[in-house]
Parts: structure tokens; C-alpha cells; sequence
């Protein structure tokens, strides 16, 4: 069959299947068709159906939720903390009376997204035009990650900073809400309140004392935004702060001294009420004092006392019944023991009655009496007075005292005198408001504590008519000895002198000194005691470096300022007489 003839009978069959209109002509295939046209019509009608249907639900929930808006009385809480404790993640710190010590400010930090920076070299150009200390290099290093999305630029800015860098507008360049610590009072009481790091958690002192309480496990988990914390009370004084802050600075100054410290504390309670060492720091800036400011010398640093250490060695002979105050020793000849030589710098070369030995400050003499008492049991009082062992309270940085490993006697009678024992200053405060309270040792506080509650923890160490012959001496010293130079008009002070060769490369040198002074009043009626240092002296008053020139004025200085207001009243009488009848 050819080709034409295969198309014509193509086209026949054709003819067949079809009408004249072109549609299917045969009844299976209209049947089918229209099949199909109806399912897919009603596949369209079901999806319209169901989107008519979706559309309903979202409005009826739409509108649900309206009607219970409507129906709900309105809540007149807000989310959005108050300014006042939008940012107090730590608690203030307040003297006894109030005085605000430490408190939190809100912040800004800059950071930025380095994704979003246009031009690296610009951006740096344009900021260092605001911080003019910013690193370069580094910040444009942080700057042309691209793949970082977060980096910090400088925390903590000054609103005027913020807002100049804000008129800049730098894309990329953002601000976050922060907190900082403020001390309003800049260093007056830095080695007690401590300072914080850059994310506001406690690094030393009584910021770090109340991180440990819990505070930094409360911040961790997010828990100290929601209520106002209340302030923590200290037992400073801020009056009495200020004039002993003023008083170290000044002697460190004035003596050309490598450094000074003071401290008030309460005989009857163990309070601080006041306590300073310089050289110190601004916690608001605490890195600028890193190099020498850091060290708090009066509980983390030790020293020898000198002989301020001989009122313990009196204490001990006359509560052990070996020693009365009427007794006398030889003080005539020098003590040779163990290639050694001991000597008075004030010698007299006769016999002294114990207030005499204490009065001149005999070494000779103090040897004696602690030969007499024993080696055992002076360590035995040293250590029963808390001065052999780490002193308990709440500041992170205090100091373990150090003793020699084996007692001798040549370390026995050195100790007698304020040689082989070192200690920190507190500390031996502490042990001296023993010696003078009635007998009772309490461990030192920086928060309030009334007298009921440190009878509670006090441990009897001494008899009180050992703590009565003490004060004897501790006033006769103040009137007829070396103590004289920290008399105030009008209150009677108890005190002890303590000159301390400093050891140089294993040596005592002749030259450096650490002086001490212990002052007790009003002697009649023990109140406070005073305890001051002043480290490697250059100078002092009259021309002098010893005790007498250098930590008995500081001593002086404090009492005449601030006795008023510790509220001793002064007394211009002889106040003294009963002490002098018991001699």
C-alpha cells in the first residue's frame, strides 16, 4: 500500500470517530470525558471548601482571644522593672548609720556586628575620634571578621560617650544596657569593701565575701534582677573611715614611708569600726593600683611587732601567778645566748620593777620573764590569744602567721621582745582587746554585732585581774614612757611603742624599721583600741624614725578626731587614780 493510500484510509477511520463538531462521537468516550470534568470539579469545590473553612478558624481564634482581652480586667503590673531595680544586680553597702558605701549605676557597652560593617578602616577612624585610646589594631582585627557576628568594642561608656558615638552613625555599632560598681568615696575604705571585675562579680574584700555567701551562683541563673536586694550593713563607721584613711595617706606622705595602716576596733564587740593601709587603690579604677595599692597590710600582710609583742609576754607571766607586778630583774648586763647578744635600746642598766622593764621597754628584761614562764607555755598563751593561728573573719584576704617550726630558747626570748613571730596587724590588735576587755577574745567583724552576741562567741583567755594589771601598765607607759607621744587632752590612752629591725637578704638591718603602736582608751574604761604601723619610715617627727615619731602620731591624730564621735566624752580630771592605786 502506498503512502497516499495509507493517509486516505487515516483519514476514513477518522471520519468515523468523530462528529461534525469534532467531539467524540462514539458513547464510551463522551461518558469518560465527562467522568473526568466532574471529578475535577469537584476536587476545585472541596479545596475551596476547606480553605473557606481554614479561614474561619484563624478569625474565630482571632476573635476569641479579643473577647477574652476585653473580658480581662487589666493587670497593673508591668515586666519592665522600675529604673531603680532595672539594674541592681548586687546589693548596696552601707556604714552602721547608712552612709552609702558601694551601689550599682547603669551602663552602656559598645559592641559590634562585624557582618554588618561597611568599612573596617573607617569605622576604626570614626571611633577612635570618640575613644581616642582604642586599640587600633585590634578593634580593626575584630571588625573585618566577617564570619563573627558579636564582638565587644569597650565596656562601660560614659553617656557622653555614647551619645557621641551614637551622631557618628556607624552601621554595625550597637549599645547594651550594663551595670557598674560605684564607690562613692573613691579609696576611703577600699581594702574593706574590695572592688569588682568588669561583669560586676566580687574579686576581693566584702564584695567578694558577699559573692561567696551566693550571690554569684543567684547571678549565674539569672535570679537578682527580679527584687531590690537588701543593703548590706557594715560595721564601719564612715566618719571615723575617712579620718583614718586620712591619717595613713598622710603618714606614708609626710614619713616618706613605703606604707601605713590603722585600725579601730571595738574591745567589747570585735567591730572594725574603721581600718585603712596605704598604699591603696580607687575600686572604681582598681587596675591603676595594681602595683603596690592591692595589698591590704593590715590582714594580709605579716610582719614582726616589735615590742608591742612584750604586753603578751607580760600578760602571760602575770595570768601564769610566776610574775607580779611588784616583782624586779636584773637588767644591768647584756644576755649573751647562741652566738647572740641581747641589749636595750633604752638601757639602764640596773635592776626594774615590771612596770619599769615596760615602761623602758627592756628586752633584757622581757627575756628574763619569759625564761621564767617556759617555752612551752609561752607558745601555749601565743597560741590561746589566736596570734600563732590564720585570723577568722570576713574579708577573702587575711594572712596565716608564721612561727619557727621548733621552739628553742633563743626563739622563745627572741618572741618575748617582737623578733620570730610574725603576724598581721589586726590580729594583734584582736589579741590586745583581750588583754584589756576583761579577757575575752573575739574574733573581729566587719558586719554590726551587739555586745550580747560577741559574749556568745568570746573566749575567756586571760583572768580579768590580769586584764586589770595589763591596763595598769599599758597607762603607765601612756603617761611616764615611750607612749607619751600619742597622749590626747582630755582622754586618758593606754599604749605600747613597737620598733621592729626589718630582715634584709636573711639580716636585721639597722636601718629599716617597722613600727608599730597599740593604744588603748579610754584606759579607765576600755572602749577602743587603736593599732597603726608605718613600714620603712625615712623620717618622722622631732627627726626620728622609731615608733614614737612615726606610729605613735598616727595613732594620736585619730583619737583627737575621732573620739568625739565614737562618743567619749573627754575627761580633764584625774581619771587615772584607781589604776595608780592598784601599783
Amino acid at each position: 500500500m502506498s503512502f497516499l493510500s495509507r493517509i486516505m484510509v487515516l483519514k476514513s477511520k477518522a471520519h468515523f470517530a468523530t462528529d461534525g463538531n469534532n467531539r467524540p462521537s462514539d458513547g464510551f468516550s463522551r461518558t469518560k470525558f465527562e467522568g473526568v470534568r466532574k471529578r475535577k470539579a469537584n476536587q476545585a469545590k472541596s479545596r475551596v471548601v476547606l480553605l473557606v473553612a481554614s479561614f474561619v478558624a484563624v478569625y474565630c481564634v482571632i476573635g476569641g482571644r479579643l473577647a477574652q482581652f476585653a473580658l480581662t480586667p487589666p493587670d497593673t503590673t508591668s515586666s519592665i522593672l522600675p529604673p531603680d531595680r532595672l539594674m541592681a544586680s548586687r546589693p548596696d553597702i552601707v556604714d552602721r548609720n547608712g552612709a552609702l558605701l558601694a551601689t550599682d549605676i547603669r551602663t552602656v557597652s559598645l559592641f559590634a556586628e562585624p557582618n554588618k560593617i561597611i568599612d573596617a578602616d573607617e569605622a576604626v577612624e570614626e571611633l577612635r575620634k570618640v575613644l581616642p585610646d582604642l586599640d587600633a589594631k585590634s578593634t580593626y582585627r575584630k571588625l573585618s571578621t566577617k564570619s563573627s557576628h558579636f564582638a565587644w568594642l569597650r565596656r562601660q561608656l560614659t553617656p557622653k560617650q555614647q551619645s557621641q558615638i551614637l551622631a557618628l552613625g556607624i552601621p554595625g555599632i550597637g549599645f547594651r544596657p550594663e551595670k557598674r560598681r560605684f564607690y562613692p568615696g573613691g579609696s576611703t575604705a577600699a581594702h574593706i569593701l574590695g572592688y569588682v571585675n568588669i561583669d560586676n562579680r566580687g574579686v576581693a574584700g566584702m564584695e567578694k565575701y558577699i559573692d561567696d555567701l551566693g550571690l554569684a551562683d543567684l547571678a549565674a541563673a539569672g535570679m537578682t534582677n527580679d527584687q531590690p536586694l537588701q543593703p548590706v550593713k557594715l560595721s564601719v563607721d564612715l566618719r571615723v573611715q575617712d579620718i583614718v584613711h586620712d591619717a595613713v595617706v598622710n603618714a606614708v606622705k609626710n614619713f616618706q614611708a613605703k606604707g601605713a595602716g590603722a585600725a579601730v576596733l571595738n574591745v567589747h564587740t570585735g567591730e572594725v569600726v574603721a581600718m585603712a593601709s596605704a598604699p591603696d587603690f580607687d575600686p572604681n579604677y582598681p587596675n591603676e593600683g595594681a602595683a603596690e595599692g592591692w595589698l591590704n597590710r593590715m590582714t594580709n600582710g605579716t610582719f614582726e611587732m616589735g615590742s608591742t609583742f612584750k604586753t603578751f609576754t607580760m600578760a602571760m607571766a602575770l595570768d601564769s601567778g610566776k610574775v607580779r607586778l611588784r616583782d624586779a630583774f636584773d637588767a644591768t648586763n647584756p644576755i649573751r645566748i647562741g652566738g647572740f647578744t641581747i641589749h636595750d635600746f633604752h638601757g639602764q642598766h640596773r635592776v626594774l620593777t615590771v612596770p619599769e622593764i615596760f615602761q623602758y621597754s627592756s628586752n633584757i628584761g622581757t627575756a628574763k620573764i619569759a625564761d621564767l614562764v617556759g617555752i612551752d607555755a609561752h607558745k601555749e598563751f601565743l597560741t590561746r590569744i589566736g596570734l600563732l593561728s590564720k585570723m577568722q573573719t570576713e574579708l577573702p584576704e587575711v594572712k596565716m602567721p608564721s612561727q619557727p617550726r621548733v621552739w628553742k630558747k633563743i626563739n622563745s626570748i627572741t618572741i618575748s621582745f617582737g623578733h620570730g613571730v610574725s603576724t598581721t596587724p589586726l590580729q594583734t590588735a584582736v589579741a590586745g582587746a583581750a588583754l584589756v576587755n576583761g579577757g575575752k577574745l573575739i574574733e573581729p567583724t566587719f558586719l554590726p554585732r551587739t555586745r550580747d552576741e560577741a559574749d556568745d562567741i568570746a573566749k575567756l583567755v586571760i583572768k580579768k585581774s590580769t586584764s586589770d594589771d595589763v591596763r595598769f601598765l599599758l597607762d603607765f607607759n601612756g603617761s611616764k614612757g615611750s607612749g607619751r607621744a600619742a597622749r590626747v587632752p582630755g582622754y586618758d590612752v593606754g599604749s605600747k611603742t613597737g620598733t621592729a629591725d626589718k630582715v634584709v637578704n636573711g639580716r636585721y638591718s639597722h636601718t629599716l624599721n617597722f613600727n608599730t603602736f597599740m593604744a588603748v582608751f579610754p584606759i579607765d574604761d576600755p572602749q577602743y583600741i587603736i593599732m597603726t604601723f608605718c613600714d620603712e619610715p625615712k623620717t618622722g617627727e622631732h627627726g626620728g624614725t622609731i615608733s614614737a615619731y612615726t606610729a605613735a602620731p598616727i595613732a594620736r591624730d585619730i583619737i583627737a578626731r575621732a573620739a568625739p564621735i565614737l562618743g567619749i566624752q573627754p575627761s580633764f580630771g584625774n581619771g587615772n587614780s584607781a589604776l595608780l592605786v592598784s601599783y
